[in-house]
């Protein structure tokens, strides 16, 4: 298992980081709110950076309705309660293999040097591993879901993940400065609009965003169709295969820097493997619906 360039390790747990103080107004977020996108074209790899991201090409895609927020806590676990799943990572947590885990990027007890480690009892439930718990965190996006969790969910709530070719319009098309591939991430001065890394990764994360994890769902300001972290936060799988064992997942996260990844565009892309999970890695969900006349999604 890869993921983004860093190594995994099995180790036992260790100190983490606490997220920096930030307010996230309850009224920011509408739970389970769909914004309807109308059909439309864009040009996907815009302005590409690595050589994943090419060729560019411009593309049209039919309307659909998309979930204004990543799948939070509270939404998954209404689907646990509803219909009994386990995870993957919880039946890892359970199994007699050593190798079996989840990743998760933990910090020393000051915050600082990061790396990614293999733990074994790392689940939606505890995204930090044994110990752990998401108490007060039902708002934030849901970790440690395969592809086949998510796909899962995306069934029983009346959806289906996106294709990357949906993702990538959706999110190319709310960009607040459209000119600039960026603009999700921060604004012409450089204060962050989206959750991710300020600082040298992975050696410190300044947390000029607020954060140092996941923040709650819709904390940052609504793009410009009303789609809240498509940049940032967590990255979201895809229904779109890289290979027979890879899905690409899209937006960056709470983890991307600018020394490191950059990642935190419309056109980034990255291959994962579709039973990996991680606590930087969610979904959100699409609906197949009529969508308005253009011009009036915004």
């Amino acid at each position: 298992m890869a993921v983004a360039g860093c190594d995994l390790q099995s180790e036992p747990e260790s100190g983490r980081a606490e997220p920096a103080a930030r307010d996230c107004p309850a009224k920011t977020f509408e739970p389970g709110k769909f914004i309807p996108l109308p059909a439309g074209s864009y040009v996907k790899g815009a302005d590409p950076l690595y050589p994943e991201e090419r060729p560019s090409m411009r593309l049209r895609v039919e309307g659909f309705a998309i979930q204004a927020h990543e799948v939070t806590n509270d939404q998954f676990a209404a689907f646990v309660e509803a219909t009994g799943y386990v995870t993957e990572a919880e039946r890892a947590a359970t199994s007699d293999d050593p190798r079996a885990g989840s990743a998760v990027f933990t910090r020393d007890a000051k915050g600082m040097n990061g790396r990614w480690v293999l733990r074994k009892g790392a689940t939606w439930r505890a995204p930090e591993g044994t110990g752990s718990s998401i108490d007060g965190k039902g708002r934030h996006p849901v970790v440690h879901v395969t592809l086949a969790d998510a796909r899962a969910y995306a069934n029983w709530a009346g959806g289906r993940l996106p294709s990357e070719e949906e993702w990538e319009y959706a999110a190319s098309s709310g960009l607040p400065d459209p000119a600039n591939r960026f603009s999700g991430a921060v604004d012409d001065k450089g204060v962050p609009r989206a959750n991710h890394w300020q600082g040298v990764f992975p050696i410190r994360d300044e947390g000029k965003d607020g954060f140092s994890g996941t923040a709650p769902a819709s904390c940052f300001p609504a793009d410009r169709n009303g789609v809240h972290d498509l940049i940032g936060n967590v990255w979201e799988w895809t229904d779109s295969p890289a290979d027979d064992a890879h899905m690409i997942i899209k937006g960056g996260s709470w983890l991307c820097a600018a020394n490191f990844c950059a990642r935190y565009r419309p056109a980034a892309r990255q291959p994962q493997e579709n039973d990996f999970s991680s606590n930087h890695i969610g979904f959100r969900i699409i609906r197949d619906v009529a969508a308005p006349a253009p011009g009036t999604a915004r």
